[in-house]
C-alpha cells in the first residue's frame, strides 16, 4: 500500500465522563473520510495518547479500524519511553488489524541517536507493519538526526518519517538521506504542508485536518493536479485556524471547532481544559467564517 496525501492525525472523542465516545468516533471517521483524506493517523500529540491508558488505547484503535473497514489506512501511535512497552503495545495493534504504527521517538530522558537507532530497530524487528517514525522534537526534546534516519530507512518497514519539527531544512536533509529508499516524509506542522510537497515529500499528516479535512485535502490535491495558485491559495486559508489554536492547550480548541461543526468530540482529557470567554467566542467566530467557505463550494 502507497502512503501519501493528507492523513488527518485525527482527535480522540471523549463523552461527558471523559471516556472514549464509540459513536461520536464513528462520526468524525465517516466525516473525514467523506471529505477525502488519504489515511487516519490516530493516538498522535491530537488524539491525546499522553493521557491514556494502553488499554484505553486498543479499545479506541479497535473502534477506528473496525469502522474505517479498510476505506483508508490507519496509522496507530504506540510510541513511548520503554522500548519493552512500545514493543508489547505495537504487537497488541498488529494482532487488531492496524495498517501502520506510528512511534515517536522516547522523551523525557533524551536517548542517545545511537540508542534511537536501536530503539527503532528493535520496535521494527518485533511487528511485521509498516513504521513511521514521529518526530518533534519541541515537545521530546530529541530530534532524529538525518544521519540516523539515512540507517534506520534501510530497516524494510521502516517506510517513512512524519517532522512535527516546524524546519523544512531539517524535513528536505530526511529527502536528501534517503533518495534511493522506499521511503517517505510528511510534514507534521500544517503550516509547511505544500512546502514539503514541492520539496519531494509525500504529504502531511495534519490536525487541522479534523475540521478542514477539505481544504487540507486541497492543497495535495491542487497540487499534484498542477495548480500552484489553488494550492497556495488553500495553504494559506488554514492560517486562520492555526492562529487560534494558540488559545488552549492542545487539543482543547481543534476539539472545540470540530464540536461546533456538528460532531460533539466532547472536551479533552483534564488537565487541558475547554476555553471559556472571549476565546470561545472567538473561535465560534471563526468556525462560522470557515463553515460559510465550505458552503461556497471553494473547496
Amino acid at each position: 500500500m502507497e502512503y501519501k496525501g493528507i492523513i488527518c492525525a485525527m482527535i480522540t472523542p471523549l463523552d461527558e465522563n471523559q471516556d472514549i465516545n464509540p459513536q461520536a468516533t464513528r462520526e468524525l471517521i465517516d466525516y473525514l473520510i467523506g471529505k477525502g483524506v488519504y489515511g487516519l493517523f490516530i493516538l498522535g500529540t491530537n488524539g491525546e495518547c499522553h493521557v491514556l491508558t494502553d488499554d484505553e488505547k486498543v479499545e479506541f484503535a479497535k473502534i477506528v479500524i473496525e469502522h474505517t473497514n479498510n476505506r483508508v489506512p490507519v496509522f496507530v501511535g504506540t510510541g513511548g519511553n520503554s522500548t519493552r512497552e512500545v514493543i508489547n503495545l505495537s504487537k497488541r495493534m498488529e494482532e487488531i488489524g492496524a495498517s501502520a504504527l506510528s512511534v515517536i521517538t522516547p522523551y523525557f530522558v533524551a536517548p542517545t541517536q545511537q540508542e534511537l537507532v536501536a530503539h527503532y530497530k528493535a520496535v521494527a524487528s518485533s511487528v511485521k507493519l509498516p513504521i513511521l517514525m514521529y518526530n518533534m522534537p519541541g515537545k521530546t526534546g530529541i530530534n532524529i538526526e538525518p544521519e540516523s534516519v539515512r540507517e534506520l530507512a534501510k530497516v524494510k518497514n521502516i517506510i517513512g518519517i512524519k517532522d512535527s519539527g516546524g524546519k523544512l531544512e531539517n524535513m528536505k536533509a530526511y529527502l536528501e538521506v534517503t533518495k534511493g529508499e522506499d521511503f517517505g516524509v510528511f510534514s507534521g506542522s500544517d503550516s509547511l504542508i505544500l512546502d514539503i510537497l514541492k520539496v519531494g515529500g509525500q504529504g502531511a499528516v495534519a490536525a487541522t485536518a479534523n475540521f478542514l479535512a477539505e481544504i487540507d485535502v486541497a492543497i495535495y490535491n491542487n497540487f499534484i493536479k498542477g495548480d500552484l495558485e489553488a494550492a497556495q491559495k488553500a495553504q494559506d486559508s488554514i492560517e486562520e485556524l492555526r492562529r487560534i489554536l494558540k488559545f488552549g492547550t492542545i487539543p482543547s480548541v481543534i476539539k472545540q471547532t470540530v464540536t461546533l461543526n456538528g460532531i460533539n468530540v466532547g472536551p479533552a482529557r483534564l488537565p487541558a481544559t475547554q476555553p471559556t470567554g472571549e476565546k470561545l467566542e472567538e473561535i465560534k467566530r471563526v468556525v462560522e467564517a470557515y463553515k460559510a467557505t465550505f458552503n461556497s463550494g471553494l473547496y
